[in-house]
């Protein structure tokens, strides 16, 4: 199996077009140590042929362009695309945006909840994608789905979308019920499996706390991309960016007590990685004390172009 990271940042990528916090300031005048990242996506192949996106980002155009693996074939027809499918872990606008750049009359199959499908079918944006030649595949919860293009043809790759805790997407919300109107659909998990090579990699990239059936779901996984959104709950208040806290925006912070570096720290994962990670995160300085405290934990930090091989 291959994993290559499309884009690792959260909404609004990074630096953000409006952004003048220190951070984005910095990457948007190209300073050592701030890279900038698209938002976020990964792709996974068994054979760099067929590829599986997961999540479909606003920054999609881009990100292809960027991607060899995810050009035309040269000496095909004149048009085409190696991406068979693609998996939507929720109907955050960071997330569906990207499938209206792929309206250009190319047959593949999106994998989603019933109820993130049903966001799609109610909004007629998204009818653009021709229903003749684009399929839409419920995901079960909790079972083995094998991915297929829209000729039935395996891809190699198998998944278990799992519940974690989380939010309705924003523009869904509805304030005058209990957690926004969230339901249990509205935010997944995947483990990616590559059964014939027995690898699997888990990927959550929104996730406001991590339960004992995540834990389950993805013990004894080879790598697990995790949401990195916030390095504390409150930083976006602090630095006068905005009035939410990560807890209200449906995701947990890496540091802290009941942060992702403490909740994941005796898990049976081989390799951790935070990705989804906002541009209000001081882990994006490659030389500040919080990415070094991240990285002394046992995790990496994601980054657009990074690639898992399992060969």
């Amino acid at each position: 199996m291959y994993i290559k990271v499309l884009g690792s940042a959260a909404g609004g990528g990074f630096p953000q077009w409006n952004c003048n916090y220190y951070l984005s300031r910095n990457a948007r005048n190209h300073q050592p140590g701030f890279l900038p990242r698209t938002q976020s996506s990964i792709i996974a192949s068994v054979d760099k042929k067929h590829w599986i996106l997961f999540n479909a980002s606003p920054d999609l155009r881009q990100q292809i362009n960027s991607t060899p693996e995810l050009f035309p074939e040269p000496n095909g027809l004149l048009r085409s695309t190696p991406i068979s499918a693609v998996v939507l872990t929720n109907a955050d606008i960071d997330h569906i945006a990207g499938l209206l750049t792929m309206r250009e009359r190319e047959p593949f199959v999106i994998y989603a909840t019933e109820r993130v499908i049903n966001v799609l079918d109610n909004n007629p944006v998204f009818n653009i994608l021709d229903p003749a030649i684009v399929k839409k595949i419920i995901l079960p919860l909790n079972r083995l789905t094998k991915i297929s293009d829209v000729n039935n043809e395996p891809t190699g790759l198998e998944i278990r979308a799992f519940p974690v805790p989380g939010k309705i997407a924003l523009f869904l919300e509805d304030k005058k019920k209990k957690n926004f109107g969230s339901e249990t659909e509205d935010t997944i998990g995947v483990r990616i499996f590559d059964k014939e090579n027995n690898r699997s990699v888990s990927y959550i990239p929104g996730c406001a706390r991590v339960s004992s059936l995540v834990k389950n779901q993805t013990e004894n996984s080879d790598c697990l991309f995790f949401d990195g959104t916030l390095f504390r709950d409150d930083e976006m208040i602090n630095a006068g960016l905005g009035p939410k806290t990560g807890q209200r925006m449906g995701h947990m912070s890496i540091s802290g007590a009941d942060g992702a570096i403490e909740a994941w720290r005796n898990a049976k994962v081989s390799r951790k990685i935070f990705i989804h990670i906002n541009n209000s995160n001081p882990v994006l300085d490659d030389h500040s004390a919080e990415r070094h405290e991240v990285e002394q934990s046992g995790w990496e930090v994601a980054f657009d172009g990074m690639e898992i091989n399992f060969d």
